[in-house]
């Protein structure tokens, strides 16, 4: 699907160069997560949000298998799982959920905002989960705080599902005319320290009026929305959450996604810009974070510089990873598939699609992995259902998912995340050494053998 700009507040897209990259879009099977994948990092960032699930076992093994919460640890989460007499329509399924929130409410009294959220069967059923959830926050109200999202794969991607949940808080949250500048989208807590340190070192969370992160760390402090809010998208995959805000009067600022030096300095200075900041202030405040990303960055450049990139639909982080890694690794970027593209949301970004770079919508499965093969590049960043076969046909390969699980916003990770990249590379070449190193070895081997024997 293609993201529409009908919802721009703004001419400040306007006036700059129209983006005519060229975009092929794929339509075909397709490997990548639904979006309840999203409830691993959402459920540790939000410290007292549960997620209950309406899905089937297979919904269970997947987050499991995910999160890696071992069977009797207490996570966050859980699958309210749907029997055959659910999907058959022989239970009445709001009766049993009413029973399983009851049971889990009087169990974890901790919990300050409840997620209801949908998958496959439940979607095919038709359950109204929406609706669920508006009854059973009256049913609880003043105890806690139902919601409802969808993270079925019919309709979300792998990370849709944070898309989807931050959506669903935006639409619930309080209104307010206070001006404030607020950061969406969910980071690891110490990369949010380490933004909100700079934000306000700068001067630019006191220029903005206050400083709000989206989600918050606790349910309380969800921040309120309104005409005077400012906000900065950290992850380049809320395209239904910028037009929420948009749609409760906030106001988008355009910027990169702080990725590498570049990206987190333009954020910044895009911040710093919007709320009528000091840019020497600024520009003093970064100098020396700035200074400890390059001298990161250097111990791995030289190991990534030339190499081919060919990067897979699957987290929606393709375009601005692909920005950082020819921009400030030195990488010829070839192919980046995107699970779909929103051109408001990236527009900045696509102005920096490096040259010679092809994106593709969507996916066709056999006709990507049909132009991977001919293009052999040095390393292909996908999905775990691929990375084995290709690895095992001599490709080197980076989990996708790894590049959503880790910390790599901001100056601190930028060394880290340009590992990320150089570490399959170096294990390529230490196993190609050892292969080499091997068959040079074994006739000799095999002859002393030989002659111990006789």
């Amino acid at each position: 699907m293609s993201g529409s700009l009908d919802d721009v507040s703004d001419d400040t897209l306007t006036r700059r160069r129209p983006i005519d990259i060229p975009v092929r879009t794929e339509s075909g099977q397709r490997e990548v997560f639904c979006g309840l994948t999203g409830i691993v990092w959402l459920h540790r960032k939000m410290q007292d949000a549960f997620f209950l699930v309406v899905g089937s076992r297979t919904c269970a093994h997947l987050l499991q298998s995910a999160a890696g919460v071992m069977i009797f640890a207490e996570p966050r989460f859980a699958t309210a799982i749907m029997q055959e007499k659910d999907l058959a329509g022989l239970a009445d399924a709001n009766e049993e959920l009413d029973r399983i929130v009851a049971r889990l409410l009087e169990r974890r009294p901790d919990i300050g905002t409840l997620f209801l959220v949908g998958s496959c069967p439940s979607e095919v059923i038709k359950l109204d989960l929406g609706r669920a959830a508006e009854r059973l926050s009256e049913k609880h109200v003043g105890r806690v705080r139902v919601l409802n999202y969808s993270g079925s794969g019919i309709e979300t991607t792998f990370t849709e599902g944070e898309d989807a949940c931050l959506e669903t808080l935006v639409k619930g949250s309080a209104p307010t005319d206070a001006p404030q500048l607020a950061v969406i989208g969910a980071l690891p807590d110490v990369v949010e320290d380490q933004l909100r340190r700079l934000l306000e070192d700068s001067g630019i969370a006191a220029a903005a009026g206050s400083l709000v992160f989206l989600p918050a760390r606790t349910a309380a402090a969800t921040p309120a929305i309104g005409p005077s809010t400012r906000f900065l998208l950290a992850q380049p995959f809320l395209n239904a959450t910028r037009r929420a805000l948009v749609g409760r009067g906030a106001q988008h600022v355009p910027a990169l996604f702080p990725f590498g030096v570049n990206g987190t300095t333009a954020w910044l200075e895009a911040a710093c810009d919007a709320v009528g900041g000091d840019r020497d202030v600024l520009a003093a405040t970064i100098a020396a974070p700035v200074a400890r990303a390059r001298r990161a960055l250097a111990h791995y450049v030289p190991a990534l510089t030339g190499k081919r990139l060919w990067l897979m639909p699957d987290s929606q982080l393709e375009i601005p990873l692909a920005r950082f890694m020819a921009e400030e690794c030195g990488m010829r970027v070839t192919e980046i598939g995107v699970p779909y593209l929103d051109r408001k949301t990236l527009a900045l970004e696509l102005e920096r699609v490096p040259e010679g770079a092809h994106i593709v919508e969507g996916q066709d499965v056999d006709a990507q992995l049909d132009r991977l093969h001919a293009e052999k590049p040095d390393l292909t960043v996908c999905g775990l259902g691929l990375a084995n076969p290709l690895e095992a046909q001599g490709l080197t390969t980076k989990w996708a998912i790894e590049l959503v699980f880790t910390p790599v916003h901001g100056y601190e990770q930028a060394g880290d995340l340009a590992e990320l990249f150089a570490r399959p590379l170096g294990r390529h070449d230490r196993l190609t050494g050892l292969d080499a190193a091997r068959t040079t070895a074994r006739p000799t081997t095999m002859s002393t053998t030989s002659m111990g024997q006789h």
